[in-house]
């Protein structure tokens, strides 16, 4: 009988004990990663989860800058730490701050990364305490710099401090410590350093300066300056090489002064505002998202009938892009957004060097402009990368649809952004949208920029005001309801800003047809099918020539057909010069027909056919005329068809029977989805879903601090026969990480594991489709998108997938 982990003991174990269901279920729900399947079975089991290195990096992303500040400073202080220590290094003594550092801890409580023990003192998890290699600029302390000295070391140092050394090394360290934590002994001693040696502290002591390099080439001896201070440990070197100099945090703290504090921003920038009514935010998010709904389904019907190419790398390229752009009048931001949201949101997939619309476009095509809007918001809120990044760090273009890991900063900083844009005053706007840069900055410090960025997350508050959810500088509804989070509360919304799809055209006498708002699909189908399209946005405008109605009997509709259907959706009679329009290209439709030989062209007209081999554009094609009614051309059907409607002609094809070939735009969809699938645009597994967070804490909290758990010794059974080879093959393992991995075998679940090559370097790969063989698990690696084994013993830990 052994406990399931090595945490059921550890002080996180205690203090998660003493929460009330209410307590822990808050802590549940804000550690997702740490609760799912399989569900923690033992409070100590959970406490394992939440100190992973892996846990602890997903959760710092969601600090706000005080919360952050706060934890820096409780990674400095040796635990336990007393909550006025902490605040007498954060400078926040006073009644004004006291609530905002409630409000920090708080936060860091409520994510269980600090709590408080039985004696009221703060703690820390362990990969938060390292989480910052110098932590305020401090480097560990005295002890701990000199814990590889020898005896005779420390007595060099103390004889030169004009101390009377000890006899044994223990005493002969704690006399150093004992002069060295004195702040008036050290600043003593510091006042009668050389000026050199001064400057070079000091260098060394302020955290807003880099301390001196390394000397990398000839001797590795130091200074002068820095010889005085090696001798009197006021610095420190840790090997005997070229490693630089280190400051024990002591003498750092010594050099700053009584009157330093660590840097404590408990309050957000105050950016300025302007006032705003409600109605201003509605009208502008309304007429943003309408556009970017519409400009979305046309960027969408294009792909469906020309699919993107893809790069050999992976990708759609610049060009590509371009090209969409171009065709639908869209910027690049816009086509990078809409094809990046749709992807995710399973409406377009690749498929060999295409990325074609799949089988769910169809029905969300057919939907309202709400609905539309409504999924791919949902995408976008939960997209692991800024969908409109367009540029690296050198500045070359990135492709779209690259599939990159995914990035739980890039969605922090979109939570940020709508937190931030929440936060500001009822009826107010900032004046500059970039203000909102530096409040994301307050609200989430640990998310990255884009390289592009010219000012603070620019290419996010872009998205955020392309897609309707900021106007004006302020949060919109839509905004709202996406930071509820609720799914149902934005398809409300979105119905509510959006008007419905307008299924009539204003068809005028100037020959073009105006649609006011979204036009359905079947609307926009025969649009583009009868006319071009000439405008986008809130309003869209096509107009009928002679080539789009050639276009359309080539098609296989007649003229009574078109006349027909445009006036179906009028709004007013059919125009004269339109009926014109239609009946003139009807009547000259089909006067000249080719077949396919090689090919050959026959009319019932001689002279039209003796006009057209005399025709100087068109002697290119090779023309001969066999008979009055019969022209051979060396050209193919296709090009000889092109080169004749440019001329002016409206030549048909035939099929080999004799009939009129109906010319049909292809209908492209994908037919599967290779590996990787589409991005998903929710956290959890298609096998699991998240547990209840009241339910899964009042079992917690039921269950015993221990439980029995299979020994191999004893003859005790496993869980399963999987946990059980696991246990002989994946020793470095814990047992948590192995029964996790247990699972995600038995139930074919992607998942996160931290693997050691051959090579000895660390790498952090996900993987799915798993095929169990020991010693081996077959796997598709994310990584490197293709099919690998993993040696069990060689993976460290794990994680279910992001």
């Amino acid at each position: 009988m052994i406990s399931i982990n090595t945490s059921h003991g550890s002080p996180l174990t205690a203090w998660l004990r003493t929460l009330t269901p209410n307590r822990l279920r808050l802590v549940l729900a804000s550690r997702p990663d740490a609760v799912r399947s399989p569900e923690p079975r033992t409070l100590g089991e959970l406490a394992d989860r939440l100190q992973r290195p892996a846990s602890v990096a997903l959760a710092l992303p969601r600090l706000t800058l005080p919360a952050l500040q706060t934890a820096e400073a409780l990674a400095v202080l040796p635990p336990p730490v007393s909550r006025t220590e902490l605040a007498e290094l954060l400078d926040a003594t006073s009644d004004a701050l006291t609530p905002e550092l409630d409000s920090a801890l708080r936060q860091l409580t409520d994510l269980a990364l600090v709590w408080r023990d039985s004696q009221g003192d703060l703690r820390m998890v362990t990969p938060l305490r390292t989480a910052w290699e110098s932590p305020l600029g401090l480097h560990p302390g005295l002890a701990e710099l000199l814990t590889n000295r020898t005896s005779e070391e420390l007595r060099t140092i103390l004889t030169t401090l004009n101390i009377n050394p000890p006899g044994t090394k223990p005493q002969r360290l704690a006399a150093l410590l004992e002069h060295h934590s004195d702040a008036n002994r050290l600043a003593t001693l510091l006042a009668a350093a050389p000026a050199r040696a001064r400057r070079l502290l000091e260098q060394h002591a302020d955290p807003t300066q880099e301390p001196p390099a390394p000397t990398m080439h000839g001797s590795p001896r130091p200074d002068t300056a820095e010889r005085w201070a090696l001798d009197r440990a006021l610095l420190v070197k840790p090997g005997y090489g070229y490693e630089p100099a280190r400051m024990p945090a002591e003498v750092s703290l010594a050099l700053r002064g009584p009157g330093w504090h660590a840097p404590f921003a408990p309050a957000p920038p105050e950016p300025a505002l302007a006032e705003l009514t409600a109605a201003e935010v509605g009208r502008e998010a309304t007429a943003a998202a309408t556009a970017f709904a519409g400009q979305a389904a046309t960027l969408l019907a294009e792909c469906a009938g020309r699919p993107p190419a893809r790069l050999k790398s992976g990708g759609v390229g610049a060009r590509e892009l371009a090209r969409i752009g171009k065709v639908t009048q869209c910027e690049e931001p816009v086509v990078r957004l809409a094809l990046e949201c749709a992807y995710a949101a399973g409406l377009l997939a690749h498929d060999g060097d295409r990325t074609p619309v799949t089988v769910a476009y169809d029905a969300w095509s057919e939907q309202e402009p709400a609905e539309r809007l409504t999924l791919l918001l949902h995408a976008w809120w939960m997209l692991g990368l800024t969908p409109s990044s367009a540029r690296d760090e050198d500045g070359k273009a990135l492709p779209a649809l690259d599939r990159p890991p995914s990035c739980a900063s890039c969605r922090q900083a979109r939570h940020g952004l709508l937190t931030a844009a929440a936060g500001l005053p009822s009826g107010q706007g900032v004046q500059k949208s970039a203000a909102l840069g530096e409040l994301i900055t307050w609200h989430r410090p640990l998310t990255h920029q884009l390289p592009q960025d010219t000012t603070p997350f620019s290419t996010l508050i872009r998205e955020a005001e392309l897609l309707g959810v900021l106007a004006r500088g302020a949060l919109s509804p839509l905004g709202e309801a996406l930071l509820s989070d609720d799914t149902s509360a934005v398809r409300t919304c979105a119905t509510r800003l959006l008007p419905s799809a307008t299924a009539t055209a204003h068809i005028g006498a100037d020959l073009t047809a105006v649609v006011s708002g979204t036009p359905t699909a079947q609307l926009a189908t025969l649009l583009d099918t009868l006319a071009n399209r000439e405008a986008r946005g809130t309003a869209s405008v096509w107009r009928f020539s002679p080539a789009s109605m050639r276009r359309a009997l080539d098609a296989g509709r007649t003229a009574d057909d078109i006349e027909s259907a445009l006036t179906a959706v009028a709004e007013n009679p059919l125009p004269q010069p339109l009926s014109y329009l239609i009946t003139d290209t009807a009547r000259r439709h089909g006067r000249i027909r080719l077949a396919s030989a090689a090919c050959v062209i026959h009319s019932t007209e001689p002279p039209l056919l003796a006009e057209i081999a005399a025709h100087r554009t068109l002697s290119k094609l090779g023309l001969r005329q066999l008979a009055p009614t019969v022209l051979l051309s060396r050209t193919s059907p296709a090009k000889t068809l092109e080169a004749l409607r440019a001329e002016g002609y409206a030549p048909v094809a035939e099929a080999a029977d004799g009939t009129v070939r109906i010319e049909k735009p292809p209908h492209l969809r994908a037919t599967h989805l290779p590996l990787p699938h589409p991005r998903r645009t929710t956290t959890t597994t298609p096998h699991s879903t998240p547990p209840d967070p009241l339910k899964l804490a009042s079992t917690l909290l039921a269950a015993p601090d221990r439980e029995p758990y299979p020994d191999p010794y004893n003859g005790v059974p496993f869980a399963t026969d999987t946990e059980e080879i696991l246990d002989h093959y994946a020793k470095d393992l814990s047992l948590t990480d192995r029964r996790q991995l247990a699972h995600a075998i038995h139930e074919q679940e992607p998942l996160t594991i931290e693997y050691v090559a051959q090579s000895g370097s660390h790498t952090i790969r996900t993987v799915s489709e798993l095929e169990f063989d020991p010693p081996y698990l077959y796997a598709y690696c994310h990584l490197r998108e293709d099919d690998r084994v993993f040696t069990l013993s060689r993976i460290q830990a794990v994680m279910p997938a992001q």
